[in-house]
């Protein structure tokens, strides 16, 4: 089983599982994931999720073990760099990434398709394709510029150079740099935090509207904004999270993302 999966108090806790490759990333892991990205979107136990390695590393990158054919040129126009079928922000749940070791290549670029990055202070990190003949991949050149800004993108993507978890943070990529053993906690941390005290569906519409307002302007965001409070403002949720605001206690959610989700 190359990715395990963890269901405990709302977060469902997906573990990249090939310790004795460290991780390394290829066409069982990535069926795995997407089928458990798949879970997680579509059932309203899950409301969080957090993606991480068994240790010593989150993810050493693509799995090299055909040597030189590695990068053989791809059989079927069928082929795709886009790594998973179903990137991470696709899930209509918040996808956080607790990198808590060595995330090279493919093993860094599917953190870049998450919500929030906690790395690892003395870990690897670095999209390396570059010095192995090929180029980044899993959407990076999409992602990286809109996190990491373009001067940042270009010096990771174009250098193909390693840095450790305090450059990350210098760079943009990530929002905490701890040691290695806190990564994991830290990020169910915030996992749990979002699985009682919001909204599901209100999570859901954000984070959609994050990733695609990237390609909206003033004017498109206003429209899915107010889409959006359509959907929600008058739900019972709305009023429930005021209630449990004025008489202080945890909210008692009823919004559905699988069954109320709307896409207008």
């Amino acid at each position: 089983m190359t990715v395990l999966f963890d269901l405990a108090d709302g977060v469902a806790t997906l573990t990249l599982h090939r310790p004795e490759m460290r991780n390394a990333f290829g066409g069982s892991m990535a069926r795995a994931l997407v089928a458990a990205y798949e879970r997680c979107d579509t059932d309203d136990a899950v409301r969080a999720v957090v993606l991480t390695g068994t240790p010593p590393a989150f993810c050493a990158g693509a799995d090299m073990t055909s040597g030189g054919d590695t990068f053989a040129r791809p059989g079927s126009a069928a082929f795709s760099a886009a790594g998973l079928s179903m990137p991470a922000w696709r899930v209509r749940k918040p996808v956080i990434a607790a990198v808590n070791g060595h995330a090279i290549g493919i093993g860094f670029t599917l953190t870049l398709q998450c919500d929030i990055r906690i790395f690892a202070a003395d870990a690897k990190y670095g999209i390396v394709q570059a010095r192995r003949g090929v180029l980044g991949d899993a959407y990076s050149h999409w992602t990286l510029p809109r996190i990491a800004g373009m001067s940042g993108a270009a010096e990771i993507l174009l250098t193909g150079r390693t840095f450790d978890g305090q450059e990350a943070r210098e760079l943009g990529v990530c929002s905490r740099v701890l040691p290695n053993e806190e990564v994991l906690p830290a990020a169910l941390e915030i996992a749990r935090d979002i699985a009682v005290n919001t909204a599901p569906l209100s999570v859901a519409y954000s984070k959609r509207l994050l990733w695609d307002t990237w390609g909206l302007d003033p004017a498109g965001v206003e429209a899915r904004e107010t889409a959006a409070h359509h959907h929600t403002m008058g739900a019972p949720d709305a009023k429930e999270g005021v209630l449990a605001f004025l008489e202080r206690r945890s909210p008692r959610w009823q919004g559905s993302v699988a069954t109320e989700w709307s896409d207008d």
